[in-house]
């Protein structure tokens, strides 16, 4: 094995996520890697340093020895520190800004290779950011309101002849909130979108959605027929219909790449939306999205090819 290939791969997520089990368990059958597991949440209930001297640097977190020879670190779903509450409210904040400050540098110091890029990966988490950037990179994009007016969004809801969808506009561990269709009901509550700026969008009529697992240039594409299930306003509500193998016109390909390489992913989750007008209209990308229901469902060897990237910087599975 190559240098790459025998250096450390750090994970740092959820203790009980799935998906990094699942490269753990891939990272060890096919790269003869034991990767280093990190839940930020372990800090500072165990202790962490970072010591620079004449020798170098030394860097200890939570209990893992070996930071200093990692390679490659896949920033799955991280946490921030977990610093129990005190008396006084300006403690706590200070506590938690001390272990988030010390936590970020001793991680982000190290000369790794990331998946992604933590400051990359917090712009794009941004749904305005990915939609002006995929805009400018040549995807299509529903037409698209996003406020807290409650005044501005109905006007763009009473003024589109189509229907209007209505989605979050940030990102949390919260309650899952689907996408749904705009409602007499919901016009009723929309002096609420004051407190919470929404995302309103016109609504795409689904040929079928596309759920596309990027890997630094790699496409894993999945046609998802959310047109005869009950996903046709959100995809995610419906694993039943059926799920295939997918290719994307060159000329979504280079749009999906431009995008990325804007937003300076080098993995994503995409979803994408194949309109009965035969367009394929981008929705959203998510850094630390949701895949293995996609290996299982069709087959391909998404988690190879990440672990591929994480082990040697290539993304590609000899064979496909």
């Amino acid at each position: 094995m190559s240098t790459r290939e025998t250096a450390a791969v750090l994970i740092v997520s959820e203790s009980d996520d799935l998906h990094a089990a699942a490269m753990e368990v891939t990272l060890r059958e096919q790269h003869a890697i034991v990767p280093l597991r990190l839940d930020l949440r372990d800090f500072p209930r165990e202790p962490g340093s970072f010591r620079l001297d004449e020798a170098g640097v030394e860097r200890s977190l939570a209990g893992l020895d070996g930071l200093d020879g990692v390679r490659s670190v896949w920033w799955r779903r991280p946490h921030p520190s977990s610093v129990p509450s005190g008396v006084r409210a300006d403690d706590n904040a200070y506590r938690q800004a001390e272990c988030d400050g010390f936590v970020q540098g001793l991680l982000w110091s190290l000369g790794a290779q990331w998946v992604n890029d933590p400051g990359n990966d917090r712009i794009a988490h941004r749904k305005i950011v990915q939609l002006d950037t995929a805009r400018r990179a040549g995807c299509a994009v529903p037409e698209t309101l996003v406020t807290n007016d409650p005044d501005a969004a109905r006007d763009f809801i009473e003024h589109r002849g189509d229907r209007v969808v209505f989605k979050r506009t940030g990102t949390s561990r919260a309650e899952f909130s689907e996408t749904r269709l705009v409602g007499a009901a919901d016009l009723d509550r929309l002096t609420g979108i004051r407190w919470a700026p929404t995302i309103f969008q016109r609504y795409i009529d689904p040929e079928c959605d596309l759920r596309v697992v990027w890997v630094d240039g790699q496409e894993w594409a999945v046609r998802i027929d959310s047109r005869s299930g009950a996903g046709r306003v959100d995809s995610r509500l419906d694993t039943s219909v059926d799920f295939a193998p997918a290719l994307l016109p060159a000329a979504v390909s280079k749009s999906l790449a431009t995008l990325m390489g804007t937003l300076g992913l080098s993995f994503g989750v995409l979803d994408l939306r194949v309109g009965l007008d035969g367009e394929y209209y981008f929705l959203e990308v998510n850094p630390q999205g949701q895949f293995a229901y996609l290996e299982i469902k069709t087959g391909l060897p998404i988690f190879t090819s990440l672990a591929n990237l994480l082990t040697h910087g290539d993304g590609s599975v000899s064979g496909w």
